[in-house]
């Protein structure tokens, strides 16, 4: 996904995204992981490319993308010393061992992979892929992943609400639902200046292929404009004014909300108030601007726990069939520290806002430190962030294998 930064990590963009309602699923297919070649780097701004790829036919199937997904990108600790030699900036690594950064999906369905990424300050992987990586350059990236898609099938009205570097996954579904007739499409997009707008040109080109079925509105923050309602933030205020003047939301059969937790916040909120429904709205986060919640009791804040022993819960771990138990304390999320013994534990972001390190609470209970990603049906079910839970007495056990839908209800609270 197009890189802004999440405060679980230091760059990438990490994603809470929803459906509207959280669908059950079939199976869990755990991805692996592929080299693919970089095939073309397109300056967008200053501060921004889009990053294409070349796949191997062996890979073709694995990186067949729905519009709206996005793909990871995935380093060693030793890479991550390369990146920060070159880029200069400090370590990105927050355990010594792997890292990943997730960034979006900007080409039409059928189309070679291609993401869309933003330069974030202190970010070693933005920063390369923006500033220092080459035509040629081979990356670990894992497969597509993502809930943000629509139904490409269907004839619709859709919405669009983004902002930054949230037009990332939007030009893919844009791309892909105008190449179907019958198709129509409002976009907000909101920037600082018109030098600071990711795909300008393609949204431009969109514009005038498709004339009658899309209608694309640009408000700046920064940059004056003729017309006093799409100059300013796209705030409750302005968002309330622009869909009651502008853009009939009864006329919209779908909204689709990507850009910083406040923006997707306040357009939920007028959306709701305006009438639309909430299974009719889908939201991606790209970052969390509030700081990360302050350590708890016991924790250092560098990744290190002082618990006692009676802060400790005896915590079973499943994936891909395996169990692995092992003694971690209640003050630190079970992620960081079930990681020491099973490396291959799924995660993006560390920052509650990707959903990729879901797991259902089989025994016990976890309390989330924050949770950006999951469906109030997904928690209530019993599934958890890994990244953001922390154990609740003396036993806990976490499946990751168990797909939603599947599961049986078990005690779990986000604070």
């Amino acid at each position: 996904m197009a890189a802004e930064a999440v405060s679980g990590g230091p760059d990438g963009t990490m994603r809470a995204e929803s459906s509207g309602s959280a669908q059950p699923a079939r199976s869990v297919r755990r991805p692996t992981p592929s080299t693919l070649t970089i095939s073309r780097i397109e300056r967008l701004c200053a501060d921004a490319v889009a990053v294409s790829f070349d796949v191997e036919p062996a890979d073709a199937e694995d990186f067949a993308f729905q519009p709206g997904q996005y793909l990871t990108i995935r380093w060693s600790g030793a890479e991550v010393r390369v990146l920060d030699r070159q880029t200069e900036l400090g370590s990105g690594s927050s355990t010594g061992g792997e890292e990943r950064r997730s960034y979006s999906i900007c080409a039409a369905q059928g189309e070679a992979p291609r993401i869309g990424v933003r330069r974030v300050d202190g970010g070693a992987c933005s920063a390369w892929l923006v500033d220092v990586a080459k035509v040629g350059d081979r990356v670990s990236v894992l497969p597509p992943e993502g809930r943000f898609t629509p139904d490409l099938e269907q004839v619709a009205q859709h919405g669009f609400i983004a902002a930054g570097s949230g037009i990332t996954p939007v030009l893919s579904i844009l791309s892909s639902l105008l190449a179907r007739p019958g198709r129509r499409a409002t976009l907000l997009y909101g920037n600082r200046s018109g030098d600071t707008v990711m795909f300008a040109e393609e949204l431009a080109d969109l514009k005038d292929r498709y004339p009658d079925r899309l209608q694309v509105i640009h408000l700046f923050s920064r940059e004056p404009s003729s017309v006093e309602l799409f100059s300013g933030r796209l705030d409750q205020d302005r968002l309330r004014r622009l869909l009651t003047s502008l853009v009939p939301t009864v006329d919209i059969d779908h909204w689709w909300l990507c850009g910083p937790v406040g923006l997707v916040s306040d357009a939920q909120t007028v959306l709701g108030e305006l009438g639309v429904p909430g299974q009719r709205v889908h939201r991606e986060l790209f970052y969390v601007a509030e700081p990360p919640p302050a350590p708890r009791r016991g924790d250092t804040g560098d990744g290190q726990s002082s618990a006692t022993a009676d802060q400790m819960s005896r915590v079973t771990v499943i994936l891909d069939g395996r169990s692995t138990t092992m003694t971690l304390p209640r003050d630190r999320p079970i992620l960081d520290s079930a990681q020491r013994n099973r490396a291959d534990l799924p995660f993006a972001c560390r920052g509650g806002v990707c959903g990729t390190c879901r797991a259902y609470v089989a025994t016990g209970e976890a309390r989330m430190r924050r949770n950006y990603a999951l469906e109030p049906a997904e928690v209530e079910a019993g599934f958890v962030l890994t990244c953001q839970a922390e154990p609740v007495g003396a036993e806990l056990v976490v499946d990751f294998d168990t797909p939603f839908g599947a599961e049986r209800v078990s005690g779990t609270t986000a604070e």
